[in-house]
């Protein structure tokens, strides 16, 4: 498959999209020829009939893509739910296969592909499909994004313990500071995860206060997200990247 990372989370809002989003931009910025995609998008508001994935949107702005909305998110959701359930209420069966035939023509005319997920890895697709198994079919390596705070050990931990089991190789965490709320645990949980998995820690992001993912934010988010994680070694890292031993 091609070079490139499926940006997942350990929980749903830990700022998933704010990282990928970001670092859209800065491999854009640094002359990187990028695709993005977000498979599966839900709680889309309707726009003239049709379904707005706001998520989906914004990746593409802050990667330059030309691509089509149909290509980067196949599936568009109206309820703010789990991809299964969303799906389910409108009659739609998300099928990897659709979502693999997408990502192949992003993939054909790019040199790095950024796959965002939609919650984090064990969330349904259908009744016997899970988050994982599209990790797995696309075959990338994983970047992980969790909470700076308190639970994230937990949250982490069997986020990996799950990749491990299937063999999936990770390049990284990135600790995202989603809540601003003060908490020693961000201060020891950096070392503790590093010692416990043996995966780097591709970056801290500082939490943003009143910074929206909106279009008119968009430089200002490529800055914030660009500032903190190292693009060259996360490129490094894609090509390095093995499946987590939990110690």
């Amino acid at each position: 498959m091609k070079r490139g990372l499926f940006v997942t989370g350990t929980d749903t809002g830990v700022g998933k999209t704010f990282v990928a989003a970001g670092l859209a931009a800065a491999f854009r910025k640094e002359g990187v020829s990028i695709g993005v995609m977000k498979p599966v998008e839900t709680g889309c508001r309707k726009r003239r009939g049709q379904r707005i994935p706001q998520d989906g949107l914004f990746l593409m702005k802050m990667a330059g893509s030309a691509d089509s909305i149909e290509e980067v998110v196949p599936y568009r959701l109206s309820a703010p739910l789990a991809p299964r359930v969303a799906a389910e209420l409108e009659g739609v069966e998300i099928r990897l296969a659709c979502i693999e035939r997408a990502y192949r023509r992003i993939a054909s005319h790019v040199s790095v592909m950024l796959v965002e997920g939609a919650g984090g890895l064990l969330v349904p697709l259908t009744r016997k499909l899970y988050m994982v198994d599209l990790v797995e079919r696309l075959g990338l390596p994983v970047l992980l994004v969790a909470r700076a705070g308190l639970g994230t050990l937990n949250h982490t931990l069997l986020s990996l313990s799950c990749l491990a089991e299937r063999g999936i190789p990770v390049a990284g965490i990135v600790l995202n500071d989603a809540d601003g709320m003060r908490d020693p645990s961000k201060r020891s949980n950096p070392e503790i995860l590093r010692e416990a998995c043996r995966i780097p820690i591709l970056g801290q992001i500082p939490h943003a206060k009143g910074l929206r993912m909106a279009p008119s934010n968009a430089d200002a988010v490529a800055s914030w997200v660009g500032r903190r994680i190292c693009i060259a070694e996360v490129l490094r890292r894609i090509d390095s990247a093995e499946p987590p031993r939990i110690s």
